[in-house]
């Protein structure tokens, strides 16, 4: 619950930006170049006098958007193939599984990066290099459950009355492995705000001017003791964030299978 709740204070720190940032994320001040943390700017500034916090605020839209959106592509990617892995068997799983081997024997950040790099710097490629080489483990995790389904008595009912296999595998299958996905989505989205904080830190994500906190990071390194506010902030937000949906994703687990309680 303690999860939940700092996921959902995250996701309305994104959504109400707009309203609740005391100043613009992107107005320069030169009279206010790294002010340390004051009643004018409760974060202090940063290098070119810009609100630590209203960047805060605003950078914390980039990494949800991140998060959620690379997730959902690794699902559209990953379910309708270990599904097809799964289900079908023989040589079709043998080839998907080795081409999903092949992908899971190259890290996730190293194969994201790379993927980035070849796309080219913005946020919209960074979510779908992060989408891509998360991939992978939605296809392992996908196949392993419809193994253990497609065994069970009502899927061999379903067969026998003449049910057509798309129908088994959307209408029997697949209502039946989603709670371990979601679980799995849920720590996944964690992996990515992470992913997606990084290559910004490389300069492969969110661009300049742009806030986020990865290129926050980035800046704040060649200040870290004339002003250490500017990697404080940030590095505190991606660590709370990524903290609340593993603790999210870890109850969502004991929820939905009780076995792992």
């Amino acid at each position: 619950m303690l999860g939940l709740a700092f996921v959902v204070m995250f996701i309305l720190m994104g959504l109400l930006a707009p309203w609740i940032a005391p100043h613009d994320p992107l107005a320069t001040s030169w009279s206010a170049i790294r002010k340390a943390p004051s009643v004018a700017h409760l974060f202090g500034t940063d290098e070119i006098g810009r609100d630590v916090l209203s960047r805060v605020l605003w950078g914390a839209r980039a990494s949800l958007l991140a998060g959620v959106v690379s997730v959902c592509i690794s699902l559209a990617l990953g379910l309708p193939i270990g599904l097809l892995a799964g289900y079908l068997g023989g040589w079709t799983d043998g080839l998907i599984s080795r081409a999903t081997d092949a992908m899971l024997a190259c890290p996730f950040l190293i194969l994201a990066i790379a993927l980035a790099a070849f796309l080219g710097p913005s946020l919209t490629n960074a979510m779908i290099a992060i989408g891509i080489s998360a991939t992978p483990i939605f296809i392992r995790l996908t196949r392993a459950a419809v193994l253990s389904v497609k065994v069970e008595d009502y899927v061999e009912a379903a067969r026998a009355v003449g049910n057509p296999h798309l129908r088994i595998v959307l209408r029997h299958i697949l209502p039946n492995i989603l709670a371990p996905l979601i679980v799995q989505a849920t720590l996944a989205i964690a992996a990515a705000v992470i992913a997606e904080a990084s290559l910004s830190f490389l300069g492969l994500g969110q661009q300049p001017p742009a806030p986020s906190w990865g290129s926050m990071l980035n800046t704040a390194k060649n200040y870290i003791e004339q002003a250490p506010w500017m990697a404080i902030w940030p590095g505190a937000s991606i660590f709370l964030l990524v903290l609340s949906f593993n603790l999210l994703g870890d109850g969502l687990r004991d929820a939905l299978d009780p076995r792992h309680s």
